[in-house]
């Protein structure tokens, strides 16, 4: 059942003005322009074309474009195709598989990073191809696991700057900075102060790589275009006392700013790139939990932007919550009757908890009462245990869902009852961790959810990365039983469970939505990203799933269909925007022209305005 009414106006009939423009190859897409249409103006020839990722096609550069550009004798004669290039590089990345194979996982992964990261360095268009051709084997490289790992050793890994660091010692100087980035155009920011990557702590300015994983993720998910992509650092020192002593430590060696002097450089930068591109979309990533909510707050209503940490996960969670419902033969209205224990108070945490009631009090009549009504759904339980109002000094943005004295005491529960204790009493639907604490869901807890109210409980280990995930799944499967529900944050291999039955390990991973509500923000051009908005791409990504599918367990879709679900997600999106009436257009699109679009003619202009990664024709012009 659907959470939002159908839009009448967006079945309206389609001008053919608006038909003629979905039709032709629209002007994000001039980087991917295919043969016989518009060719690239570059600025630069010889050498300079090829030390430029955004332009060289290396050996791929045909005889007429090497005689333009003054590259006759720089490259070797033979010309090869995309496909021949792919492949060359492809061997030399199998090879790396044959010799690591029997050697550690952690370096194998490492090591293949740095491979594609080198590409990525020399050659972008390739660079993307492979990845968009290959995304559920690479995604865990460029992004989570591989790339806490990576931002652990990022200043040993550094050899060539990407993005931009603003640092603490830059105040008052960023709004000249923010112009020495050389793109006019930028659509997508992914910032990061450092401060807890992953579930890996505080790791100060070797954050970045979290960033540009991410934006990786843009390009070759949601085909948002390279050349208009920014990963951003902002440098307010750290407070991990290693970091503090390495000498090759590559960012501020003093301890973080924090308050007001921290504020002031974060309100800086935000006002420095919305200058300078009005309308970019800016992703907070990666902030701890102190900052993550009031920053989200202080800019939300402001500037285009969003936390992933906050909403992302709660709309990837969400819709894997929507997903249990449906496995447990169940429509998903009757989401507001799952007794849901979350274990974490985090970012993530609470970011879950929030957007779980919001979904739940919409479908009771979004009033008080059932605001009301869906808070009781949920139990809390954090380092110190389950919370309740009677905890000393309590986390604001968790109060909320604090449980009432009397209602634990009824329940044979106090203020700091045990996570083991509270899956006892409570019997819940749903374990949601949300921790970043490994091995949280052990054996004890485990057992007790065989006592589980539902006849299909589920369990969602979501922490980030692998290491820190609550449990894994065959030990949700082996100690709970095969009839589970079982997701992570972190990829899994499904578990034989014998007889030919399989136990999904379904990837609860935020990819899904991400760059859905990047690009439907940027395709709607809608002043802010709303709780609609997120709430629509997260019923999108639920109904994704066929029935069928989801009564075998299956929630998530396959990372391999990512394009088609971003695709579908950016659609919800936009038609969500127009209908808070939040819509600016984007380009030669109108918000008018935006409202006359049916779903299906919505689905074909995010599908037209999605970057693809094909060598340009290029034509030099002197400056």
């Amino acid at each position: 059942m659907a959470i939002f009414p159908s839009l009448p106006h967006l079945r309206r009939s389609f001008s053919s003005s608006i038909a003629r423009r979905l039709r032709r190859p629209p002007a994000a897409r001039s980087f991917t322009t295919t043969e016989g249409s518009r060719p690239t103006i570059v600025h630069k020839r010889s050498l300079d074309i090829l030390h430029d990722p955004w332009f060289n096609k290396g050996t791929a550069f045909s005889i007429t474009e090497r005689d333009r550009l003054d590259l006759r004798g720089l490259l070797p004669p033979n010309i090869m195709t995309p496909q021949q290039q792919i492949d060359r590089f492809m061997v030399d990345l199998k090879r790396l598989e044959v010799h690591a194979r029997d050697g550690p996982s952690d370096t194998n992964a490492l090591a293949k990073w740095r491979i594609l990261n080198r590409l990525h360095d020399r050659n972008e268009t390739m660079y993307y191809k492979i990845l968009i051709e290959n995304i559920e084997e690479y995604a865990p490289i460029v992004y989570t696991p591989t790339v806490g790992l990576v931002c652990q050793n990022y200043s040993g890994l550094f050899r060539r700057p990407r993005g931009m660091y603003f640092s603490a010692a830059d105040r008052g100087e960023m709004m000249s900075m923010v112009y020495n980035w050389p793109a006019e155009q930028v659509d997508m920011i992914v910032v990061t102060d450092g401060s807890r990557i992953l579930g890996l702590g505080d790791l100060g300015v070797q954050g970045i790589g979290i960033a540009i994983g991410k934006l990786d993720l843009y390009v070759a998910a949601a085909g948002i275009n390279p050349q208009r992509v920014l990963p951003v650092m902002i440098d307010v020192g750290t407070n991990n006392e290693k970091l503090l002593k390495d000498p090759l430590y590559l960012g501020l060696q003093q301890h973080r700013l924090d308050g007001d002097e921290y504020l002031s450089v974060i309100d800086e930068f935000m006002e420095a790139v919305f200058t300078r591109w009005p309308n970019v979309i800016v992703q907070f990533e990666d902030f701890q939990s102190k900052w993550a909510f009031n920053l989200l707050q202080r800019y939300r209503n402001t500037y285009r932007m969003f936390n992933d940490d906050v909403q992302g996960t709660a709309g990837v969670a969400i819709a894997g919550l929507l997903g249990a419902v449906r496995a447990q033969g169940r429509p998903m209205i009757d989401f507001p009757k799952q007794k849901i224990i979350v274990a974490g108070a985090g970012s993530a945490g609470i970011g879950v908890v929030n957007a779980a009631r919001k979904t739940m009090a919409r479908m009771l009549g979004n009033n008080e009462s059932a605001f009301d009504s869906a808070r009781s759904q949920f139990w809390v339980v954090d380092a110190t245990g389950l919370i309740t109002e009677g905890r000393a000094n309590i986390d604001p943005h968790a109060l909320p869902f604090a449980r009432k004295l009397k209602e634990v005491s009824h329940q044979g529960l106090t203020e700091g009852a045990s996570l083991v204790e509270v899956v006892k009493k409570v019997k819940p639907d749903v374990l949601l961790g949300l921790s970043a604490v490994g091995g949280l869901f052990s054996e004890e807890v485990l057992e007790a959810l065989k006592d589980s109210s539902s006849t299909r409980p589920a369990i969602f280990a979501m922490s980030n990365p692998t290491k820190n995930a609550e449990c894994t799944p065959e030990e949700a499967f082996s100690i709970v039983g095969e009839h589970i529900i079982f997701a992570s944050g972190s990829p899994f291999l499904d578990v034989d469970l014998g007889d030919g039955k399989i136990g999904h390990s379904n990837q609860g991973n935020n990819m899904y939505l991400f760059p859905g509500i990047g690009l439907g923000t940027l395709l709607s051009g809608a002043r802010v990203i709303s709780d609609g908005m997120l709430q629509a791409a997260a019923e999108c990504l639920a109904a994704y799933i066929k029935e069928e599918e989801a009564l075998e367990g299956i929630i998530y879709p396959p990372i391999s269909s990512i394009r088609d679900i971003t695709k579908e997600v950016a659609a919800a999106v936009v038609r969500e925007a127009i209908a808070e009436d939040l819509a600016e257009g984007y380009r030669d699109m109108d918000a008018r022209e935006l409202q006359r679009l049916s779903q299906e003619e919505t689905v074909t202009y995010v599908e037209n305005n999605m970057w693809n990664p094909v060598y340009p024709t290029l034509v030099y012009r002197r400056d």
